[in-house]
């Protein structure tokens, strides 16, 4: 008996930014991927979130045109 599996392909989204940066609880909240701040502060701690593919736990970490963050199974580009 065979069984196929089938992955969903993850959700990706785009934002544009008028800046040279932005932090990466603030482009959380830029893209209502967290409530508020505090929201930011505990997913990113914990390890939720991958920047570039790689976890990362620096609320102030910079994010440049060509940087994606994902959480929740969702790909934010920073564009």
């Amino acid at each position: 008996m065979k069984i196929k599996v089938r992955v969903a392909e993850k959700q990706k989204i785009e934002k544009k930014i008028d800046t040279e940066f932005i932090r990466l609880d603030a482009f959380l909240k830029l893209v209502d991927a967290v409530q508020s701040g505090g929201h930011a502060k505990i997913v990113i701690q914990s390890g939720e979130v991958k920047v570039n593919g790689e976890v990362c736990e620096q609320r102030g970490k910079k994010l440049r045109p060509g940087d994606t963050a994902e959480y929740n199974k969702i790909i934010y580009s920073v564009i």
